[in-house]
């Protein structure tokens, strides 16, 4: 059996190959190494994935693709809190990026953006993905992303910026005050998961004039600091992959069509892509 996981910050997916009918689908908690130590990833593995440890001793191969999985120390990271429940899997560990890659461009060359609690792209060639200068992270980066429209939502409430009726909407939504921000934003794990949660408000207040503003200007952001910075970007097709990417997809593909950017495939979750892709590439 063949395990995939897809994991960003907020969550991850897993898929498990069945041989005797449909894959075995779960759900846990993102696995971020940049945010979590080994023993973190262990314990939430141990705690809400205890369904599929028992399938241990059936897996032989595990496929684990995640955002912060950029560098071979963070590999281990992950690669060393799954060994201590499935130490007789084989274990892959690479980023989400690459993940997209495979569901959306397959083997054809392509962009393949990540919109979701976070930002990034990169170019796949149809072989092996080539990392840009992207993927800065909620501080510096995450243009678009659900972190910086969370980000935007309480800067403008707190601010009073926010028009009256939206300010009151957020206001009953969340009953938010300055030092549960600061302490959630400075003080606790998941920062980034945290503010990313706002994002929620944005879908109930996209028609309005200030929500429309709100997507246009981070969607053209995006565009303009990660797409339009490749040369070749109007050549080949731009796939999406993310919650954001889904949920505002016609905003996302207006700003598109304005900037020539070509729309390729947007999903919310590559997983089953992403396993029937590895799945075929080894019986090729």
């Amino acid at each position: 059996m063949i395990l995939v996981a897809d994991s960003g910050s907020t969550k991850t997916d897993w898929l498990l190959s069945n041989p005797n009918g449909e894959p075995i689908a779960f759900k846990s908690a993102g696995l971020n190494p940049y945010f979590l130590t080994e023993k973190e990833i262990a314990k939430i593995i141990q705690e809400q994935l205890p369904d599929m440890i028992a399938y241990a001793p059936n897996i032989t191969e595990i496929y684990f693709f995640g955002a912060g999985c950029s560098s071979a120390d963070r590999h281990e990271i992950v690669s060393n809190a799954l060994s201590v429940f499935f130490g007789k899997s084989y274990i892959s560990i690479d980023s989400d990026l690459l993940a997209s890659a495979y569901a959306t461009c397959g083997h054809e060359k392509g962009f393949c953006c990540v919109l979701g609690t976070g930002s990034n792209i990169s170019f796949f060639d149809g072989e092996e993905i080539h990392d840009g200068q992207h993927g800065l992270g909620y501080v510096l980066g995450d243009e678009g992303s659900g972190t910086w429209f969370g980000k935007a939502l309480i800067t403008d409430y707190l601010y009073g910026r926010m028009p009256a009726d939206i300010n009151e909407r957020f206001k009953d939504a969340y009953h938010l005050d300055k030092e549960t921000v600061i302490k959630n934003v400075y003080q606790k794990q998941r920062a980034n998961s945290y503010l990313a949660s706002f994002s929620k408000f944005l879908s109930d207040i996209r028609h309005t004039s200030y929500g429309q503003d709100l997507l246009q200007n981070a969607l053209q952001e995006f565009v303009d600091t990660n797409i339009k910075c490749y040369s070749n970007y109007d050549k080949y097709k731009c796939h999406f992959v993310g919650s954001i990417a889904s949920v505002f997809k016609d905003e996302l593909k207006a700003i598109c069509g304005i900037n020539n950017v070509q729309v390729g495939k947007i999903m919310k979750q590559p997983i089953n892509d992403l396993l029937e892709f590895i799945i075929n590439r080894q019986e090729a």
